[in-house]
């Protein structure tokens, strides 16, 4: 479920601001209640990508709270956007003349909406905006029908115009019991909005300046736009309660977090995406998945994965900026900025680490651990193997405990393992290193230096079998090492020449 960013209100409107200046509290945390995330991205993110997809000539988000990390966020994720601060917090009204102030004299539409309403997206905004041209009105109200209205703006209506808008806490019982209620999102006519907001108080029970009295000066004339032609206030009802419903701690993050990955995978499942259990699978809304995918329990589809058809992923397994290709299988296993050609296969329990690149029909098995590591077509990793640093040709078998040690402690050095190889189980690869194509490295092995193509290398400590030992050394198991017979160590590379 993606937002858009093109042109969905014709013409465009002359601004959008976005509050986003709020404590927000109620989420007991030490990071801005806006960075906290649905479905993967920051509440913040999704209330910009909102408000983009009304293409306007303006886009200010008015931060106050925290704002060094919201202004941080915004600078990475949408450095256009203009900021500016409310350095008091004294309602929405001040929020919405502190972004006015910024602007300078404005002509046309003015859209205000909030940063923590996250299910918001632009085609209900560009309703609204052409419910408010077709109004032909001052200002228009985003509305909603909810079954407990308790704690938000009620809509004060004379059959189908709106008279007014009473806060929760200002509101009498008859006005209490309407369920009709203000989603605090609205389009004004600009220079309604400016002298509504220069003329507003803060005489009510918060002592703050709210916006939803420059709605009731519309109502009741109080003000007036450039176009004479514009009076009152309408307003325009949505079906989608979601997108109306604000976060402010961390139940609510979480139910909005559950119903953004229900519609999410409801999309994918539609499109021929087999989910066997939506009620453990996540999907962030930038993953691509094709046709005839199946997702097992428990995985979690991140960032901008994408996955080809045929492929099976799970189950318990997370994907984070992955590339799966065409009926690759994927157990058990946690892959972050790899790529998976067609037909591979991966674990259990297996950890692809960033720069790891399986060309197809490649096998991973158990507790593998990746890193920049570039397997060839056919290569075979089947368990307990460290592959770090390492590029890999085409039919390579790599045994059991496996280590390509990459690093020295300063520096990080690259191996190459060349066609046909064969590391047996143990062997330790010291980078940098060049194995040649069909070579053969001798189990329990620690290579230092390059293994011609055809070479085997064996470089361990050479055995020894005493007999009768056990029954020399009863009462004391540990020999001493004077009587210990072993001969010295050594390396040895054996080339073919050697054998001609």
């Amino acid at each position: 479920m993606t937002t858009t960013s093109d042109q969905t209100a014709p013409g465009g409107v002359t601004a959008v601001i976005v509050l986003a200046a709020g404590g927000g509290t109620r989420m007991k945390s030490k990071r801005s209640k806006l960075l906290h995330e649905v479905a993967g991205r920051p509440m913040l993110s999704w209330a910009v990508n909102a408000a983009r997809g009304l293409n306007p000539q303006h886009l200010v988000v008015v931060v106050g709270h925290l704002r060094e990390q919201v202004e941080a966020q915004l600078a990475e994720d949408a450095p256009d956007v203009l900021t500016v601060v409310q350095s008091e917090q004294k309602g929405t009204g001040h929020a919405v003349g502190c972004a006015l102030d910024s602007l300078g004299e404005l002509q046309g539409e003015v859209v205000v909406t909030y940063g923590d309403v996250p299910m918001l997206n632009s085609e209900t905004l560009a309703e609204l905006v052409r419910a408010h041209r077709a109004a032909g009105t001052l200002a228009t109200v985003l509305t909603a029908e909810v079954p407990d209205p308790t704690g938000y703006g009620r809509i004060l209506r004379n059959g189908d115009h709106v008279v007014g808008i009473v806060e929760h806490k200002d509101a009498d019982d008859a006005q209490r019991r309407i369920r009709e209620i203000n989603s605090g999102i609205y389009v004004f006519d600009a220079a309604a909005l400016r002298h509504g907001v220069s003329a507003l108080s803060n005489d009510n029970a918060q002592g703050e300046y709210y916006l939803t009295d420059v709605v009731s000066m519309a109502a009741t004339g109080a003000i007036r736009g450039d176009d004479p032609g514009l009076s009152g206030v309408a307003a325009h009802q949505t079906d989608d309660l979601w997108q109306t419903e604000g976060v402010n701690d961390r139940v609510q993050l979480s139910r909005v977090n559950v119903e953004m990955n229900r519609r999410i995978l409801e999309r994918w499942m539609r499109d021929g995406v087999t989910i066997a259990d939506p009620s453990s699978t996540w999907i962030e809304p930038d993953v691509d998945l094709a046709a005839d995918v199946t997702i097992l329990p428990g995985s979690h589809l991140n960032g901008a994965t994408s996955v080809e058809s045929g492929a099976v992923i799970g189950p318990e397994t997370t994907l984070t900026d992955c590339e799966v290709g065409e009926d690759t299988v994927i157990t058990r296993t946690e892959a972050t900025l790899a790529v998976l050609g067609d037909g591979v296969r991966v674990g259990p329990w297996a950890n692809l680490r960033p720069g790891t690149v399986l060309d197809a029909g490649t096998r991973i098995g158990a507790f593998v651990e990746t890193k920049n590591a570039h397997l060839g077509a056919g290569t075979s990793i089947p368990r307990l193997v460290y592959a770090g640093d390492v590029v890999v040709g085409r039919d390579v078998t790599i045994g059991a405990g496996a280590v390509f040690a990459n690093n020295d402690g300063k520096s990080t050095s690259t191996t190459s393992v060349g066609d046909g190889a064969f590391v047996g189980s143990n062997v330790v690869v010291v980078a940098p290193a060049d194995i040649g194509q069909d070579a053969f490295l001798a189990a329990g092995s620690v290579i230092t230096e390059d293994v011609p193509a055809e070479a085997l290398a064996v470089a361990r400590g050479r055995g020894h079998i005493s007999a009768g030992w056990a029954a020399r050394h009863q009462g004391s198991r540990v020999p001493s090492p004077d009587s210990d017979p072993r001969s010295d160590s050594r390396d040895h590379i054996s080339t073919p020449e050697e054998h001609s």
